[in-house]
């Protein structure tokens, strides 16, 4: 039995996949525990795995409404916080680990682990490129340069960096960087997607779970733009905009939360923000997209024009009207290569079988 520690932060989606390995390889017989914010204790406690909180995390949360600026100070001293690799440390040393496995953005955890010699892999949980691009470029990887800590030099000490997303999704980076991609850690899908399609046209509508400023009126604008279309509608909000604020039209369901994996099978569409789960999940599904990205920021507009390039669906700014919205989904539904493209992708990303693959790994990486 191994015993692997996830060193994690409340960001959304970067959880969901370390996740699921937790999973697969506790049913092989390892010792799973995760490091993360207290906030994350209950899910991940339900979930059958220990846990241990951060002492000094920092007041980031992924719900929380804050103005912007609050949001960006806040998230990047959680990057960048030497706490976390303090905390990192005595973790280890209260329960020893053969393998680490941190978030790649976590840049004070991964700087611990390299000064203690702590066996550790970098945790990347979208496209590189995104990650490289937006956090160990901009205003994150700056304010990493300023106190002492380089992206790249600390993902260079790990012994892998494990990337759970499709490779041909990404895009090569200008520094090179052996990246050990895996495939999308995801739910099971069960047969073949489209085989299980109905033939009416149902439209998911998903974006981001976090907080983010002027979601909920683009939610509203999507809602406005289906509202004369010939389909159905599922929108889930997730646990930062509150259904009631909503005004769905008579087509249109709004829900906080139903699990993707279980609706998806019988959806013709994903019109979403570009989040990396979600957009992996939908394409595991043979499902096109409509992408409007909500977060500028991170990893959000690449995956949309990756998307767009691939001729899987196509992308828009989030601050498109209701007409254009309704526009794109008419050509997106009707445009037989987009769901070609997308099952393309599906085939290729349910054979990879990214949550058995990324197991495989980490368990070769244990000396």
């Amino acid at each position: 039995m191994s015993r692997i520690l996830f060193v994690t932060w409340d960001g959304g989606g970067n959880v969901t996949p370390a996740v699921e390995i937790g999973r697969e390889l506790q049913r092989r017989g390892d010792d799973i525990r995760f490091l993360g914010q207290h906030q994350q204790r209950e899910s991940l406690e339900l979930a059958g795995f220990g846990f241990a909180a951060y002492r000094t995390p920092g007041p980031w949360t992924a719900t929380g409404r804050r103005g912007s600026i609050a949001t960006k100070v806040g998230f990047l001293r959680l990057l960048v916080g030497r706490s976390l690799g303090r905390d990192l440390v005595a973790e280890v040393g209260r329960h020893p680990a053969d393998l680490v496995v941190i978030d790649c953005l976590l840049y004070g955890a991964l700087d611990a682990a390299s000064r203690g010699g702590i066996r550790h892999v970098v945790f990347v949980h979208s496209l590189f490129a995104a990650v490289a691009e937006k956090m160990a470029g901009g205003a994150p990887g700056a304010v990493a340069q300023i106190v002492g800590l380089n992206p790249w030099k600390l993902w260079s000490k790990a012994v892998a960096v494990v990337a759970v997303t499709l490779e041909e999704l990404d895009r090569p980076t200008e520094k090179p960087l052996a990246i050990s991609y895996t495939g999308p850690v995801l739910p099971t899908i069960e047969g073949e997607p489209g085989n299980r399609r109905t033939s009416s046209a149902t439209i998911l509508v998903s974006l981001s779970t976090t907080y983010i400023a002027g979601q909920t009126a683009v939610m509203q604008n999507i809602l406005d733009a289906v509202a004369d279309l010939p389909v159905r509608v599922l929108l889930t909000t997730g646990p930062a905009v509150d259904p009631d604020d909503l005004h769905p039209p008579a087509n249109a369901e709004v829900r906080r939360f139903v699990p993707h994996a279980q609706v998806m099978p019988g959806v013709s569409l994903v019109v979403g923000h570009g989040g990396h789960s979600t957009t992996m999940l939908a394409l595991a599904h043979d499902l096109p997209l409509v992408v409007l990205p909500m977060n500028p920021a991170f990893d959000q507009p690449l995956i949309g024009q990756r998307i767009h390039d691939l001729g899987a669906g196509a992308t828009l700014p989030s601050s498109s009207t209701p007409a254009q919205v309704r526009a794109v989904i008419d050509d997106v539904l009707a445009d037989e290569s987009c769901r070609h493209e997308a099952a393309r992708l599906g085939a290729a990303i349910r054979a990879a079988r990214g949550r058995e693959t990324a197991a495989d790994l980490l368990q070769s990486l244990i000396t």
